[in-house]
């Protein structure tokens, strides 16, 4: 038998999960925003 038939629940909290996704994608596109007002800037 499979090891994740065996467990079909995970342990893990969703939540930690969740919050490092979130953080993630708003760090990214902080850069992001971070590079374009810094080339509309130095652009102008």
């Amino acid at each position: 038998m499979n090891e994740f038939e065996k467990n079909l629940q995970p342990r893990s909290n969703d939540v930690n999960d969740s919050a490092i996704g979130f953080i993630a994608s708003f760090v990214f596109f902080a850069v992001i925003f971070g590079i374009a007002v810094t080339v509309q800037v130095i652009g102008s």
